[in-house]
């Protein structure tokens, strides 16, 4: 059955933490895994508010750690539904560190994830498709394919030759064409 298709904005998922000491490394600095568990809680509510299913984590893009979060650093995550195929979501996350007594904030992190909604049996259900209304979201929506077909080849579920949408992406960039 197919779902009503929803704005993106409509996952928007915005999760604030405070990094303690128990969150902390040697250095004093968040650890690596902590950031990961609060992104994959802040992805996987943006993916439950867009399909209104039970939701499970499929996979983790590349996470960069750009800058080190410190101890009493607030944490900002801001989560929202890209894509959706069938029964996955892409999650694009963007996380921010804020150093409230210093008056300083900077983006420390962006990943992508993907879930997949379930039934109440742990089965794959289909989920409702994607409405990009912004800019920002059209761009992330038009390029959500392309790093898709990535994940499927790079787990071994699709062959290099299958990926279409990559292939004609790579042919444009490497052989642009004259105007």
């Amino acid at each position: 059955m197919a779902r009503k298709a929803k704005a993106a904005k409509e996952s928007l998922t915005t999760m604030t933490e405070m990094v303690l000491p128990n969150d902390t490394n040697t250095l004093g600095n968040l650890m690596g895994g902590r950031l990961m568990y609060f992104m994959d809680i802040a992805a996987a509510i943006a993916a439950q508010k867009h399909s209104n299913r039970i939701v499970v984590t499929a996979s983790v893009d590349n996470v960069s750690f750009r800058h080190p979060i410190k101890l009493g650093n607030v944490v900002t995550i801001k989560a929202q539904v890209t894509r959706a195929f069938n029964s996955s979501m892409e999650v694009h996350l963007e996380v921010w560190a804020e150093d409230i007594p210093a008056q300083t904030k900077h983006k420390t992190n962006e990943a992508f994830y993907t879930f997949v909604a379930v039934d109440q049996t742990g089965r794959p259900i289909d989920v409702p498709e994607v409405i990009p209304e912004t800019e920002e979201e059209k761009r992330l929506y038009e390029s959500a394919i392309h790093r898709r077909e990535l994940r499927l080849i790079l787990s071994g579920r699709m062959q290099i030759q299958d990926a279409t949408e990559l292939k004609e992406l790579l042919s444009k960039n490497l052989y642009p064409t004259a105007e």
